[in-house]
């Protein structure tokens, strides 16, 4: 990432982190009546898929179009880097830090232990971890495509799957369109492009590999063209006006299709058929989720890659290894963005007028898939819950239940968190735990087993534990007042939790990061055994934790950290020992500063790996190998 864009991102971070702490006195949120039906059912026919499609967008369809102004929302995602098991050939390595053991994510940087794969600049570029040389390259780049391309990998064997998510890297939400693409990359000898895949008009959510198996969830709107409107026309003109555009507009406009070019460079172009699409029982018309199905190992085939749709809308993906799992969060309704909490919120919401359509319910729709068989995943089936999900570490499936946490607010002014419990199978309610800080919302998610941790803030972090073996009954049995907040949790070993997140005053104000390691053997009990913290500083692993690498063989772990004062930045990454009683520092990984024309920049360690006895960190500019003991630097090899 380049420079100004990372500085961005850390600012934007805090930015939020400071709005928390002007939040409106404490209440307790209405109850929602959740017994409305949300189950997916098929369309009898493409008929009645049109009829209802169009009915149900007239009804959604503004005086601009479908949505409205959109206000930006930084929001943060979450994964963790684990250790792989070692073989007679390959070094021992870390992975990509994921939600779930064996469910990957796409990410920036993949490693084997044997290769380091990673795409900068819409290259992609195969690193040889035995020599430390970049030993092959590939542009993936189309005509017409700026350079600095956002790209993420997965990677199984010899295929590696390049997803170009398009557009705006911190609002990929609303990239434009027609920017998405799946590059399928055979690495077997010097790189080729096996297959290309493009969702026409479609835009990427995420996706998730489980063996070989990569299923990719992308959203798409209606294509439809409405009219310019006439000179001092009303709103509720134009909403007519548009109203008439949606109720004459052709099934194709709504049918999600795909563009699939094969390394012969044939192409061919697909829609999803009418009766692999599904809908809940309300539904906006507005929107449609796709899931795309492609097994690396096979490659793209006609009848391995169909896709199923649902007439939905969702922003979050969570995966098992047998069931994926779309949430619909209400801050993304309508391409208005609804703040993200009530901290973030002005202290009076002003009043809806004829161009602000009053905003749905404040609660989260979530479908799940079976995931189990090959090919296309199967409806399971859909439930919703109050409030809204933080990421995808507030959804977490266990014993046959699915727990999620959420922040719920009232009239932008009051908030309570809580977590609720749905059965599997069918997505009923089995039991909920609210009351969870109360004027607050929820800053970080842990689920771990029959027990979860959630840390909420305005002030001062409370982090909760609770107990989850009773669905029927899940409860708090403890909680941890301390200042800061943590906004990432990762296990560590027996009665042990590491927090990523930033100290905080006693009014609430950021003061820089800290890491902390807490003792959570007694679940009655929690107690902070150990703290580092560094002032006036921001670490992606906040809002980003594939940034956060964690080691425990040695207990080594490294987070990005960007340090900051009115005179410069400094960018590199913290390296850290935590052992059972507590967190060290043994200090700072840095990249070569960058030099051009006058300028100069350091820069920003966005990743880092294990690799036998070695650490390596990946930057825009390149990857660096330091010795894992001493963190002496070993080499240097730049990406351009």
């Amino acid at each position: 990432m380049k420079p100004l864009i990372r500085k961005a991102l850390t600012v934007a971070a805090l930015a939020t982190a400071t709005a928390a702490c002007t939040s409106a006195p404490s209440g307790t949120p209405a109850k929602l009546d959740l017994s409305k039906n949300v189950r997916l059912v098929s369309y009898s026919s493409c008929d009645d898929m049109l009829a209802g499609l169009r009915e149900h967008a007239a009804d959604n369809v503004g005086p601009w179009g479908f949505g409205g102004p959109i206000m930006p929302y930084l929001a943060r995602e979450d994964t963790a880097m684990t250790p792989q098991a070692k073989t007679a050939e390959t070094p021992d390595h870390s992975t990509t830090n994921v939600h779930e053991a064996g469910v990957d994510e796409p990410d920036l940087v993949k490693t084997d232990g044997n290769r380091v794969i990673t795409v900068t600049d819409g290259t992609l570029r195969v690193v040889d971890t035995a020599t430390k040389k970049v030993t092959a390259t590939l542009k993936l780049t189309e005509k017409g495509q700026p350079v600095y391309t956002p790209a993420n990998l997965l990677v199984s064997g010899d295929r590696a799957l390049v997803l170009f998510e398009g557009g705006n890297i911190m609002f990929k939400r609303f990239a434009p369109v027609g920017d998405t693409r799946y590059v399928l990359v055979d690495l077997s000898g010097e790189p080729k492009v096996v297959a290309t895949i493009k969702p026409k008009g479609g835009q990427f959510i995420d996706a998730r590999m489980v063996g070989s198996t990569v299923r990719l969830v992308t959203r798409s709107q209606p294509d439809i063209t409405f009219p310019t409107p006439k000179d001092n026309a009303t709103d509720d003109e134009r909403k007519k006006q548009n109203q008439d555009v949606v109720r004459r507009a052709p099934l194709d406009a709504w049918l999600p299709k795909v563009e699939i070019t094969d390394a012969s460079g044939a192409v061919r172009t697909d829609a999803v058929k009418c009766e692999r699409v599904s809908h809940p029982a309300d539904y906006t018309g507005t929107s449609l989720l796709t899931v795309h199905t492609i097994d690396l190992a096979q490659g793209i085939t006609p009848a391995g890659t169909a896709p199923i749709s649902l007439a939905a809308d969702g922003d979050t993906v969570y995966g098992t290894s047998g069931s994926l799992y779309v949430a619909s969060n209400p801050q993304w309704w309508g391409g208005i963005m609804e703040p993200m909490a009530v901290d973030d919120a002005p202290a009076t919401a002003p009043e809806a007028t004829p161009s602000t359509p009053k905003a749905p319910p404040e609660e989260t729709e979530v479908h799940r898939f079976d995931i189990t068989q090959p090919g296309a995943p199967s409806y399971v089936a859909s439930g919703k819950v109050p409030g809204r999900l933080l990421n995808q570490y507030s959804l977490s499936e266990f014993d046959g239940n699915l727990r999620i946490a959420t922040t719920q607010s009232q009239d932008q002014k009051n908030s309570s968190s809580a977590v609720y419990v749905l059965k599997s199978d069918s997505m009923d309610k089995v039991g909920e735990v609210g009351g969870l800080g109360e004027g607050e919302r929820i800053y970080s998610v842990r689920f771990i087993g029959p027990v979860g941790y959630c840390v909420t803030f305005k002030q001062m972090d409370p982090l909760y534990t609770l107990d989850l073996r009773d669905p029927a009954a899940p409860k708090v049995t403890g909680e941890l007042k301390i200042t800061g907040y943590s906004a990432y949790l990762h296990p560590a070993g027996d009665g042990r939790l590491i927090g990523i997140g930033q100290e905080a005053s006693d009014k609430g104000r950021p003061l820089g990061t800290q890491v902390s390691l807490f003792d959570v053997s007694d679940p009655v009990s929690p107690k902070r055994l150990s703290q580092m913290f560094q002032k006036d500083s921001g670490s992606g692993a906040e809002w980003d934790p594939h940034a956060f690498l964690y080691w425990p063989k040695t207990g080594l772990a490294v987070i990005p950290l960007s340090t900051y004062s009115e005179q410069q930045q400094q960018d590199g990454a913290v390296a850290l020992k935590i052992d059972d009683s507590g967190v060290s520092k043994l200090g700072m990984i840095t990249h070569p500063v960058h030099k051009q024309d006058g300028y100069s920049y350091q820069p920003g360690i966005q990743r880092s790996m294990v690799i036998g006895d070695s650490v390596w960190t990946v930057s825009y500019d390149g990857v660096q190998v330091n010795d894992i003991n001493t963190l002496a630097k070993q080499a240097w090899i730049p990406l351009h």
